[in-house]
């Protein structure tokens, strides 16, 4: 309300009343030109670079003007988009509470291509505190391990990494630390081994995708991993 009657959401037609200004706004002050003239200047440009590498794709120009309205907020978005990919086709009441044991839904992926997901039931909780939730896709069976919030465990994890972060170096795969080729201050270059990991009797080597300095490393060999652990980190 203080915004609106203000004048930082703009002007309405023939404006508030006077004495409805001085009541609300009292002290406070008011905004009579167009709110934008007072803004810091916005570099268009510069926005659209760094949000190709956040990203990881040429931003569109919907994208850049909503980072710079509301910076904090299409963070968030994009954070939920890189995790949960894009949600919007599921209905309402799926998307805030989940569905019923039985309960089938069908969702459009794009024009042509619908998928029918049945929920079944939900397992008994792992000691680490995940739980596995089985379903049919398509009539397909299938099941994911999620974590239940309501359940404590004792057994550690690890950290996640941040995809948007360019520093942060994760797995690509579950498996096993074999060796760590490189340590804390180490100068590196692109294309140098840093670690390797064993999964199902396959070793894959992790190299460096650029030039930098390494500013932290999390796992030691034979420390197991999931897929997004953070390995490592670019100072």
């Amino acid at each position: 309300v203080l915004d609106l009657v203000g004048g930082k959401m703009g002007q309405p037609p023939g404006g508030f009343p006077a004495n409805v200004v001085a009541r609300i706004m009292r002290d406070r002050p008011v905004v009579t030109g167009r709110p934008g003239e007072s803004l810091a200047p916005a570099d268009f440009d510069e926005v659209a670079k760094k949000l190709a590498v956040i990203l990881n794709r040429e931003p569109t120009s919907q994208d850049v003007i909503t980072w710079i309205l509301y910076p904090k907020v299409f963070e968030e978005f994009m954070t939920h988009q890189r995790k949960y990919s894009d949600t919007s086709g599921l209905p309402t009441p799926v998307f805030f509470y989940g569905q019923e044991p039985g309960e089938e839904i069908s969702i459009d992926i794009e024009p042509g291509k619908r998928l029918i997901v049945k929920f079944l039931t939900v397992g008994d909780p792992h000691p680490d505190g995940s739980r596995t939730v089985f379903f049919e896709l398509n009539g397909q069976p299938r099941d994911v391990t999620v974590i239940d919030k309501s359940q404590e465990s004792d057994a550690p994890t690890n950290i996640k990494a941040d995809a948007g972060n360019p520093n942060h170096i994760g797995a690509s795969m579950p498996g096993m630390v074999v060796s760590v080729a490189v340590k804390t201050g180490d100068k590196v270059t692109k294309g140098q081994k840093l670690l390797s990991l064993e999964a199902m009797k396959m070793e894959t080597n992790i190299s460096s995708e650029r030039d930098g300095v390494i500013g932290e490393v999390l796992v030691r060999p034979g420390m197991p991993v999931s897929t997004g652990d953070l390995l490592m980190a670019f100072a």
